[in-house]
């Protein structure tokens, strides 16, 4: 289990997403914060591998301030439908444009993840397709007036108020909220084997 592997080591979240706070407490881990402010511009490249160019450069921004025998851990969402990446809507005009575009429609989420263990920088991501219900006018202005979607990825969160327009998901919930449990497992479990 993630708690067992992590027990003896120092775990530093390259994140100020409370989401991804709530998901390691979830597991029993308490990272030290340590947010990484870099610029996510949005490019032509493949949603998955700007998800993880991101997450690299969150983790490589803070190394300089942590100790080699921490772990650091660093990730990117981005939601895409249609080719068109969507991210934090920058006012609420445009978070309402992205609800009335992911509305009746499917669309997907990309999280990249990076981790940075004793000189070894390991990074990879995870794909999970959402479907979501007809929203009319009205609703998306209810929503918006919670203010829950200005700090995500799509203008929303599966875990607050926006879960009631999901019909679907296809793949990893955990990565819809910005952190997918699975891959982070998978990816310590290969990272900590290398170093042993």
């Amino acid at each position: 289990m993630i708690h067992q592997i992590l027990n003896n080591i120092e775990i530093v979240l390259a994140s100020a997403s409370p989401r991804r706070r709530e998901l390691f407490a979830l597991l029993g881990l308490q990272p030290i914060v340590l947010p990484s402010d870099v610029p996510e511009p949005i490019s032509d490249e493949a949603p998955e591998l700007q998800a993880m160019k991101h997450a690299k450069n969150k983790a490589t921004k803070i190394l300089p301030k942590t100790e080699p025998n921490q772990l650091i851990v660093a990730a990117d969402t981005l939601v895409v439908i249609e080719q068109r990446i969507l991210g934090k809507p920058e006012n609420v005009e445009e978070a309402r444009s992205f609800l009335r575009m992911l509305s009746n429609r499917k669309h997907s989420v990309y999280t990249g993840v990076c981790l940075i263990y004793k000189g070894t920088t390991l990074c990879d991501y995870e794909k999970t397709e959402v479907c979501f219900a007809p929203l009319s006018d009205s609703e998306i202005s209810a929503y918006l007036s919670t203010k829950e979607p200005m700090d995500k990825a799509g203008a929303y969160g599966i875990q607050g108020y926006g879960a009631q327009f999901i019909v679907c998901v296809n793949g990893c919930y955990f990565n819809v909220m910005g952190f997918p449990i699975r891959k982070f497992y998978d990816m310590l479990s290969q990272l900590l084997q290398r170093q042993l």
